[in-house]
């Protein structure tokens, strides 16, 4: 039985749903494989979206930025926290490749998690690094905030390039020449739409949104607006810690019954922040995107360019999405089209890539 180690950064949940991705392609190819995944996203995550064999083991690879909201950062706890967690400590670099190396780790793959490319290294294992952003591209957005962020930036990009193998997947950030570059990548869907829906409780004629903000839950103040409109279902994770049903509002707990691509799958069109994952789930899907960018942030010009080329959907601004105020937007989404696709999912090419390319690994 061969074992790969693959460490993700806890930062939201979007690198961890694209890990997944990528685990149960893997796993498609060859069941016999077992990750030992090290992060410090919640074992449930990797429990309720992997059908193979993992284990899990805690540790913080990496850090992102702390949010304040679904779309605002804290800066000031980002360089906080950066600055007690690197660099790495060389004690627990040995100790986690010792680990991998006990377990018989053969490969290690890395998304946006730079400790794991140190620990494969001094474990003696090639590493793979997937991105469409690395962390050091983004600080580098808010050095002119503030300017001890550079000894991170600088650090950081040094540990980026001792990966051996490069991955890059779409929409990228910060293109570079790299081993393989990959179309997005997504979970892929479990249970077909009329299956989600009936769960759901919801008609089969009337429209269903999906309201969503990504791996960071929020409470939401436009409530009372949604029910005006009666004829529309709305489908919305958010801090309730059970299923709520009320009139045409479904509210799911953040952790719920529900796989979150499968609801992306059986909704008529999502409204949402415009963030990796849910990017990639509404592209595969082809629903159109009511999408909440996050000005902000480096890689959202990027995001927002490649929603505008090739998917369908509508910009919404953080204050109009917070208001409610996004009901006539809304009737234009629904009258747009879904759109069927027929193109691979990244992650099936990154799975075919590294098992083909490092299989004696």
């Amino acid at each position: 039985m061969r074992r790969i180690a693959y460490f993700i950064s806890p930062h939201g949940f979007g690198h961890a749903a694209r890990a997944a991705s990528v685990m149960e392609a893997i796993h498609e190819i060859d069941p016999s494989i077992r990750f030992e995944i090290f992060t410090a996203s919640p074992s449930w995550f990797f429990q309720d979206n992997l059908s193979g064999l993992f284990n899990y083991h805690y540790l913080l690879t990496d850090l992102g930025l702390v949010q304040k909201t679904p779309f605002e950062e804290d800066l000031a706890e980002t360089l906080r926290v950066l600055n007690q967690l690197m660099p790495y400590d060389d004690t627990q670099v040995g100790a986690v490749s010792q680990q991998i190396n006990d377990l018989n780790c053969r490969l290690a793959i890395c998304d946006v998690a730079p400790m794991g490319l140190l620990i494969a290294k001094e474990a003696g294992i090639p590493s793979v690094l997937v991105e469409n952003f690395t962390w050091d591209w983004i600080y580098e957005g808010y050095a002119d905030r503030d300017t001890q962020i550079a000894t991170h930036i600088d650090y950081l990009r040094r540990v980026f390039d001792i990966a051996d193998v490069h991955i890059q997947t779409e929409p990228v950030c910060n293109p570079k020449t790299v081993d393989f570059c990959a179309g997005p990548a997504s979970r892929k869907i479990k249970s077909p739409k009329a299956v989600v829906r009936r769960k759901l409780r919801l008609s089969s004629n009337n429209p269903m949104v999906l309201v969503t903000t990504g791996g960071v839950p929020q409470e939401y103040t436009f409530i009372d607006k949604l029910n005006t409109q009666t004829d529309i279902y709305f489908v919305i994770p958010c801090t309730c810690q059970t299923a709520q049903y009320r009139d045409n509002l479904i509210l799911l707990p953040h952790h719920s019954d529900f796989f979150h691509p499968d609801l992306v799958n059986a909704a008529d069109t999502v409204i949402g922040k415009a963030g990796y994952s849910t990017i990639a789930e509404v592209y595969h899907a082809g629903v159109p995107f009511g999408y909440i960018p996050c000005p902000n942030n480096r890689e959202a010009s990027t995001l927002v360019a490649f929603i505008e080329t090739e998917m369908p959907g509508l910009p919404i601004s953080e204050s109009t999405f917070q208001s409610g105020d996004w009901m006539e937007l809304l009737k234009r989404l629904l009258n747009i089209p879904r759109l069927e696709r027929d193109v691979p999912n990244g992650a099936d090419q990154i799975a075919e890539f590294i098992l083909n390319n490092l299989a004696s690994a």
